[in-house]
């Protein structure tokens, strides 16, 4: 260790520097390699400042530490001189990952023995100034002197940026001369201008298909994800991405790989069938199909079914009718199961090359998290074999024995389980099998044996990375890029599977689809539509950082879609009836109510009118109260659609005071003074439940036990769930279907419940209208 340090400080590193880079054990080797061999070549006293402090730079950024020797020869060798070179060394080496070097490619990339003179900087520094003239004696030093730097060093790759932004300095004092109170006044910012709101609602309409609507700034998830593709890998070049890991088979895999795909992209959603997909998977199946849709890929949808205890059909059916749902096709439908014996054979094969064994500990020790070296590590691979066919064979009890992978993982994971044993039938190959692959070891090779270019998953997963590159590099089959995203979280809510469960079996909910949940099935029988949580994913955006998101932005982007999507009709949820006295017994007339108010031409329905009508409750106010725009006995209202201004005559009232009734008078809105608010109304309606919906939860963190001490189910909200069984709704929805969408003007909106039956519909509030406080 104290030769180490020394080695380090005779670089020109500080102690404490040399000591932290000790500390760094990958850097710490590289540097040392580095300067061992600095010295083997120049001997200790010929490396000079400037090579030492590339050597560390070049020590700190290098990926592939095999090249180790070949730039620190450049370095001592006054080849690689300045940190620009140094960069286009990294970026070769790193593209160039195969034995040999061409040394005439690498020496042209890099710039070797390129000299740039103070007469060539001067010139190329005059001509960009000579072409920018003009514009730079009227802005003078307010003029952005960046792009004049920017010109000329795209001319002078090589040449030293200090020195030439020395000489842009020089020669623009000359020009201008020396600065003067108003060069040094603040450049005042250009004001924005205001964009009408129309322009914005058109803009806003554009787009409005699936996941390409535009929400203000926010660009749509295919603009997200195409511009994200600058960031991954292009296909077959994998061995370019972050922490991937380059064997002398890499190249060729990689060449049969693009042979295979014709360098298309390929993605792949892969859920575990054993239960219903909820928010958090939106943004993942967004990710994954969306991806490969904006960069004219293919996405699989892969069912991981190597746990058959939990595993059921329905939810085999739930999560490709929520993928199909949200819009996305999949290529085709793939079960990690399809490969179980595939994926048996490379087990044996990982056996008979030294990195599995078999292993007899029990208990949790079995999950592998943090354990001591196993006893059975250095068994015989032989012996390892023949346990391995006894434990396929089924004669092991449960437990009693684990095929384990030689690796120490990301977070600390000793060995991790391959195969365990499950005396427990497959919903698909039966009783074939006894023994079932692991997540850490099915994945990886699935990814592989698809074919998959990117494999996109939740950042829980970047602990996996290393174990995901070395299981495929340990088979020397092909390796795809494992890249990571944060996952999507929202408060006052569960999504653990677990959790769900609990609250199904204590009655908190009725089912999986219970539309306070925020599982994709329960957000479809509540009336969300996909493309309100596509856009929903767009907002969130396509981020590393994990998110947790408030409710009411997803109920933001679900008003926006209704807004466009669903048709007004009129209800009355808690009715009032009303008289109108002047009106013959026999009086019905139909009236005609637009569909879209704002947009006429997109239809209308007819609404009968009669003497009886139905007002909501809250729409009339015994005592007139400031501020109140609706029915009073001393302030008419008029009626939406109607055509009429109805008048207070009498109030009816029942043995406790309630009101029960009112009478009123109604004359033409055309002749009638202009009223201060129109109310919706209803008559002849039929009669429907109705369910509204709060937040399940009373806190944001309900799994939080520093907000909630006792637990999620002690943090109920007894007002999650309002049900008004006689609401009366205009008889244009009689025969609308599950799922259809209406707004209930100024009540929100709403869609049919599958419990809806011929005798009576069912509605459930999706969201409500945007709240407007200065309104009462």
């Amino acid at each position: 260790m104290a030769d180490t340090l020394a080695l380090f400080t005779s670089i020109g590193l500080s102690e404490q520097k040399a000591k932290e880079t000790q500390k760094n054990e990958a850097l710490s080797s590289v540097l040392k390699e580095a300067i061992i061999q600095a010295h083997r070549v120049r001997g200790a006293s010929g490396v000079d400042k400037a090579m030492c402090t590339l050597l560390y730079s070049m020590a700190s950024r290098l990926k592939d530490p095999k090249r180790v020797g070949f730039l620190s020869d450049c370095i001592v060798q006054s080849k690689i001189c300045t940190e620009l070179q140094l960069a286009a060394a990294l970026e070769f080496v790193k593209s160039h990952p195969q034995d040999p070097i061409n040394q005439k490619a690498f020496e042209d990339t890099c710039g070797v023995g390129v000299f740039i003179t103070p007469e060539q900087i001067e010139e190329a520094v005059e001509s960009v100034i000579k072409k920018h003239k003009e514009k730079l004696l009227v802005e003078r030093f307010h003029f952005n002197m960046g792009l004049l730097m920017g010109e000329a060093r795209s001319a002078l790759k090589w040449a030293d940026g200090k020195v030439i932004k020395n000489e842009v300095d020089l020669q623009v004092l000359h020009l201008l001369g020396p600065k003067t109170e108003a060069d040094l006044e603040k450049k005042a910012k250009p004001q924005k201008v205001k964009v009408a709101e129309n322009d914005v609602k058109a803009k806003k309409e554009e787009g409005a298909v699936n996941a390409e609507v535009k929400t203000g700034e926010v660009k749509s998830l295919m603009e997200q994800l195409r511009g994200e593709s600058l960031k991954f890998h292009k296909t077959g070049e994998n061995y370019k991405s972050e922490g991937y890991v380059v064997t002398p088979k890499t190249m060729d895999l990689l060449k049969t790989h693009l042979e295979i795909t014709g360098g298309q992209i390929r993605t792949r959603f892969p859920p575990e069938p054993n239960g219903i997909l909820h928010i958090g998977h939106a943004k993942a199946i967004n990710f994954n199909f969306g991806y490969a849709k904006a960069n004219n890929g293919i996405c699989f949808l892969r069912y991981d079914d190597t746990n058959p205890e939990k595993e059921e059909e329905k939810y085999f059916t739930s999560i490709r009718d929520m993928v199909e749902w949200l819009g996305y096709e999949p290529h085709a439908v793939t079960h990690a199961s399809d490969n179980f014996q595939e994926l048996y054979d490379l087990a044996v094969d990982l056996i008979r090359r030294g990195h599995a064994y078999i292993c007899h500990q029990k208990g949790e020790e079995l999950k592998g998290h943090n354990t001591p070296a196993s006893p059975w590590r250095d068994r015989p691979t032989e012996e390892s074999l023949v346990l391995f066919e006894r434990m396929k064979k089924g004669l092991f009890a449960e437990g009693e024995a684990t095929l384990r992978m030689k690796i120490v993982m990301e977070d600390g994971k000793m060995d991790p389980v391959a195969y365990r044993i499950k005396y427990t039938a497959h919903h698909r190959t039966g009783d074939k099998w006894c023994i079932y692959p692991t997540y850490d070891y099915t994945h990886c090779l699935c990814d592989s044996i698809e074919n998959i270019t990117h494999s996109l998953c939740t950042k829980e997963f970047q602990a996996r990375r290393s174990s995901y590159f070395w299981l495929c590099n340990a088979l020397d089959v092909y390796c795809p890029v494992q890249w990571e995203y944060g996952r999507l979280n929202l408060t006052y809510t569960v999504v653990s599977k677990r959790k769900i469960i609990k609250l199904v079996e204590t009655g908190v909910v009725s089912n999986w689809d219970d539309p306070r949940l925020f599982t994709l099935t329960a957000l479809r029988r509540r009336g969300f539509p996909p493309e309100a949580i596509n856009n929903f994913c767009a907002r969130v955006g396509v981020t590393v950082a994990q998110t947790t998101t408030e409710p009411h932005l997803l109920e933001s982007c679900v008003r926006d879609v209704l807004n466009e999507q669903a048709p007004r009709v009129m209800a009355v949820l808690e009715p009032l009836k009303v008289t109108i006295t002047n009106l013959a017994e026999n009086t019905k007339s139909d009236v005609r109510v637009p569909d879209f108010p704002a947009n006429e031409a997109r239809g209308s329905h007819t609404v009968p009118f009669t003497r009886t009508i139905f007002i909501e409750q809250s729409d009339f106010r015994e005592v007139m109260e400031k501020g109140y725009k609706r029915l009073t006995p001393d302030q008419p209202v008029g009626l939406r659609h109607a055509g009429y201004v109805i008048s207070v005559q009498k109030i009816i009232k029942d043995a406790q005071g309630k009101v029960v009734e009112l009478e009123v008078n109604c004359c033409s809105s055309d002749t009638a003074e202009k009223p201060k608010a129109f109310i919706h109304w209803v008559s002849q309606p039929l009669v429907c439940e109705v369910r509204l919906y709060e937040r399940l939860f009373l806190h944001k963190y309900p799994e939080d036990p520093s907000e909630v001490p006792n637990g999620f189910l002690t943090d109920i909200n007894p007002l999650s769930l309002h049900t008004i069984s006689s609401a009366l709704v205009d008889t244009s929805v009689k025969g609308a279907k599950v799922l259809d969408k209406f707004q209930f003007e100024r009540v929100g909106y709403f869609s049919l419940d599958p419990d809806s039956t011929a005798d009576k519909l069912v509605f459930n509030r999706t969201v409500t209208l945007k709240e407007d406080p200065g309104k009462i």
